[in-house]
């Protein structure tokens, strides 16, 4: 039985994957190199620092840790600059209606994202309240596709780890819901999303009801 949906934020409610890019190719270029959009899918759905070491490798920059932690303060300042900016315009297509329509049927709902700033975002779009839990980076130690995440998730909505539906557009944010021993439903491409159970393109394709019909 399907007691819980525990949502990745970047990709499947928002997109400010674009706003990482841009203030992490900002940090590229004060330290005299360059990351393109093809190495930032790389960093999709790993944390903060672990972001900046492969940036840091890619660029064949070494800093101490003292270092990392001022640049990733100064890649978060730009990116909150750009975050602040948001509005219910920026919520991908149907995540609100499928957010409600899951509350109606029951259905606890949990965040489960690497992002320090997830709070912030879902206040911006005006969905917060939608949420019965938030498990973002300011609450776990390791990043996807460690199932640590999830698995705090499903603690926080008091809920069975196999009763719990995880919708993921990172193939390591994939990997953490089924290490969790979860159902992963795929946001994105079929051919990225290869480990997920099934591929969607976005919330908008298939209702909460669909989604469990289609589980079970």
């Amino acid at each position: 039985m399907i007691k819980a949906f525990l949502f990745d934020l970047d990709g499947v409610i928002v997109d400010t994957a674009v706003f990482h890019y841009k203030a992490w190719k900002r940090l590229a270029n004060q330290l005299n190199f360059d990351i393109d959009e093809e190495f930032n899918e790389t960093l999709k759905g790993i944390s903060r620092m672990d972001s900046l070491d492969a940036i840091l490798k890619h660029g064949g920059v070494s800093l101490s840790q003292e270092e990392k932690e001022k640049y990733a303060k100064i890649k978060n300042d730009w990116y909150l600059e750009l975050v602040n900016q948001m509005t219910v315009n920026d919520i991908l297509p149907g995540v609100e209606i499928f957010l409600k329509e899951s509350r109606n049927l029951g259905i606890k709902i949990a965040l489960g994202s690497a992002s320090k700033n997830a709070s912030l975002i879902l206040e911006k779009t005006g969905i917060l309240g939608l949420f019965d839990a938030l498990i973002d980076g300011n609450h776990v130690s390791k990043s996807k596709p460690d199932p640590e995440v999830f698995l705090k998730g499903a603690e926080a909505l008091e809920v069975e780890y196999d009763a719990c539906v995880v919708f993921e557009d990172a193939y390591a944010g994939v990997q953490a819901a089924k290490a969790a021993g979860m159902v992963a439903v795929g946001i994105g491409s079929c051919e990225v999303l290869n480990n997920a159970d099934f591929v969607v393109k976005g919330l908008f394709e298939m209702s909460p009801s669909e989604i469990i019909t289609k589980i079970l």
